[in-house]
């Protein structure tokens, strides 16, 4: 008798290139695609980190996010947008696969269990954004880095949290906190005296961080 074969994990239909699908090794730096491209795929990391940035027309560049492992990214092209409102780099050796914006849609409609976890992610990025939201409205810069750096390091992610990598520079720490280098410098030592985070080659974040993102009450002044 022949025993049912057990159902395919979504994340197994990225785990090779086929139709529609190509796998794409990029080294530090190197740019996946670049505000203005045409918007025809859907990126999802398999490994390594990515950083999303937006230009302004007076050439000031914003970091948006850093995305790691199993995180989507230029989803926008399956809801009609036709050309990419931001530029993705990597940050780090990293494996990208491209899905071309059909092969998603097909995805979608006749893998019920890929569309759930591409749903489950949408929700998870929507949730983010809120909380960024709230994050630089209402709480203090040191209390803003010490979120990122336990977003950064995978804490409250499936799967054991990881170092974060030294290439991530405290000027773009800065940048996505909304404060300066100096700032940052002076909450990076503190936090490394408080025994919060260690440097070994890269930024250990200890979950004893977690207290000071828990336990402090929000306020404004910075």
């Amino acid at each position: 008798m022949r025993l049912p074969t057990a159902p395919l994990r979504p994340a197994d239909y990225l785990a090779q290139a086929g139709k529609g699908r190509s796998i794409t090794n990029y080294s530090k730096n190197q740019a996946v695609f670049k505000q203005g491209d045409v918007a025809d795929a859907v990126f999802y990391v398999q490994k390594g980190k990515v950083r999303v940035s937006i230009i302004s027309d007076r050439g000031k560049e914003a970091i948006v996010s850093i995305l790691g492992p199993d995180e989507f990214f230029g989803e926008g092209c399956i809801s009609g947008q036709a050309l990419r409102i931001a530029t993705v780099n990597a940050i780090a050796e990293s494996i990208v696969v491209r899905i071309e914006k059909e092969e998603m849609n097909r995805l979608l409609r006749e893998k019920p269990l890929f569309s759930q976890m591409f749903r489950t992610h949408l929700l998870k990025r929507t949730m983010r954004i809120e909380a960024d939201l709230i994050d630089q409205l209402f709480n203090s810069s040191e209390r803003r880095l010490a979120r990122l750096l336990l977003i950064l390091a995978n804490y409250g992610s499936e799967g054991k949290p990881e170092p974060i990598l030294a290439k991530i520079s405290q000027e773009t720490l800065a940048e996505m906190v909304g404060t300066t280098r100096s700032r940052v410098s002076f909450f990076m030592n503190r936090f490394r005296k408080l025994g919060f985070i260690s440097y070994n080659g890269h930024i250990e974040v200890h979950k004893s961080l977690l207290n000071l993102v828990l336990h402090e009450q929000p306020h404004i002044h910075n």
